[in-house]
């Protein structure tokens, strides 16, 4: 049955409240004096974009880069694509994770209750720790010692990555670094909290409404188990703008997609060709800028200001 909220003054005044504590524990400003290589992002996203191909290509890919690959399999029942990469020269590895490509990704994808996962001791996106724990038991025997590992992916793929990030922090303690497109969150505050030290890039487009999922609920706001990223998240704008947020200030982007309707574009820009394009034009150089967030609290959970309840 659908959820029907009256949006009073009662409950705007909680959400406000509730942004102001939370913004106080985990940080409500933007990002400063953050060093970007988007020549580095780059290279992951040509990672995150090969998860989609066959495996031979992924190959000559992968070799161009200095890669060779170490495994390259499919997660039976879930239908998960995922890769492992090895460079000696570098003594590093990396793990790339493909995004929503069908039908069971899809169902992995609604899976977003939010339960308590044992091996990150945190609780996490039911879907996205299943797959994550699948993939960490076939990579970790091939992990080599005085490796770094790094992670990557787009949509579900960096949803997953970062999952498996957090388990390699926890076992390995080698972890490089996060980089993801278009992903959604994974976990809560404490989540969020218990993970902040690593090194997280969320790259996002202005339009992309995928790293906004799941959405903030109005019935969370009363125990505060709300869905909360983590890391700095890298907005990539026109040109060569871009823009840099964390924290409080990433979570109330959500407020500029409040103000109108959801559009083909919007799914036009959760693509890694958009992604690729976008990150293109900013490795000779970028000029990062401020962003503009539009608030309007009484429309983040729904159009309307007011629905009577359904009787």
């Amino acid at each position: 049955m659908p959820r029907f909220y009256y949006y009073k003054s009662t409950p705007v005044l909680r959400v406000l409240l509730m942004f102001f504590a939370i913004g106080m524990s985990c940080g409500a400003t933007s990002a400063e004096n953050d060093p970007i290589d988007f020549a580095q992002f780059e290279n992951y996203a040509v990672f995150s974009e090969a998860a989609y191909l066959p495996e031979s290509q992924v190959e000559e890919i992968i070799r161009s880069q200095g890669y060779s690959l170490t495994r390259h399999s499919d997660i039976a029942g879930l239908a998960v694509t995922y890769y492992l990469l090895t460079n000696d020269k570098t003594q590093s590895q990396v793990i790339s994770v493909r995004g929503t490509a069908n039908i069971a990704n899809t169902l992995l994808d609604m899976d977003a209750k939010l339960v308590t996962d044992s091996h990150a001791g945190i609780r996490l996106h039911r879907g996205f720790s299943m797959a994550a724990q699948k993939i960490y038991e076939q990579v970790k025997p091939l992990l080599k010692p005085d490796y770094t590992v790094s992670t990557t992916g787009h949509s579900l793929g960096g949803a997953v990555a970062l999952v498996l990030a957090m388990y390699l922090d926890l076992d390995e303690g080698s972890i490089d670094k996060v980089v993801t497109f278009g992903q959604p969150k994974v976990t809560n505050v404490a989540g969020a909290d218990k993970f902040a030290h690593l090194d997280v890039y969320r790259l996002v487009t202005p339009e992309d409404i995928v790293p906004l999922v799941p959405p903030l609920d109005a019935m969370d706001i009363n125990d505060l188990d709300i869905y909360w990223h983590l890391g700095k998240e890298v907005i990539l704008l026109a040109d060569k703008r871009y823009a840099i947020l964390e924290g409080l200030a990433s979570m109330m982007r959500v407020a500029n997609f409040t103000q109108q309707p959801l559009t083909e574009s919007n799914l036009q820009n959760h693509q890694m060709s958009r992604y690729r394009s976008l990150l293109e034009s900013k490795i000779d150089g970028a000029d990062r800028v401020s962003y503009e967030i539009d608030l309007n609290l009484f429309n983040l959970f729904s159009g309307e200001k007011e629905t009577q309840p359904q009787q």
